[in-house]
């Protein structure tokens, strides 16, 4: 589910429309945009507080078969989060998921794995290392 939430909208339906599948769902739950407090600690350890609001749109499906799928994806896309709550509730099933995985999961997670190397490696060219000197006459010895 993190891997959706992360991807591009029109990567996801370019994905979902080569697979081929068209399941019949109820909505059971939105797609709703709302609120939720982002939480955040001084130094990753430090007490927590409050940094602000995000937006996000959640949606809840059942497929004809009982399967039930939820979303939840930053942002106001309600595609995006239908789209992935279908996918959640066919994932229920062991073969669909093993298909879905190769169609769908696996290619955004390559791409998003490359965009990360790539945003490590203009973040590392940046970078800039401090070191002090210590001169002869500083020394006390």
């Amino acid at each position: 589910m993190s891997i959706l939430a992360r991807c591009e909208t029109r990567r996801l339906q370019g994905l979902w429309a080569k697979l081929g599948l068209d399941p019949a769902y109820k909505l059971l739950r939105g797609p709703e945009c709302g609120l939720v407090m982002l939480r955040g600690r001084t130094g990753g350890t430090g007490e927590a507080f409050n940094i602000g609001e995000a937006t996000v749109t959640r949606a809840s499906v059942k497929l004809d078969d009982g399967s039930v799928g939820h979303a939840m994806a930053l942002g106001r896309d309600h595609l995006k989060a239908r789209l992935s709550a279908i996918v959640d509730a066919l994932c229920q099933n062991v073969e669909t998921a093993s298909l879905i995985n190769a169609e769908i999961i696996a290619p955004i997670s390559r791409e998003l794995d490359g965009a990360d190397e790539k945003r490590l490696m203009q973040t590392a060219a940046t970078r800039v290392d401090f070191f002090t000197m210590v001169r002869g006459e500083d020394d006390a010895s």
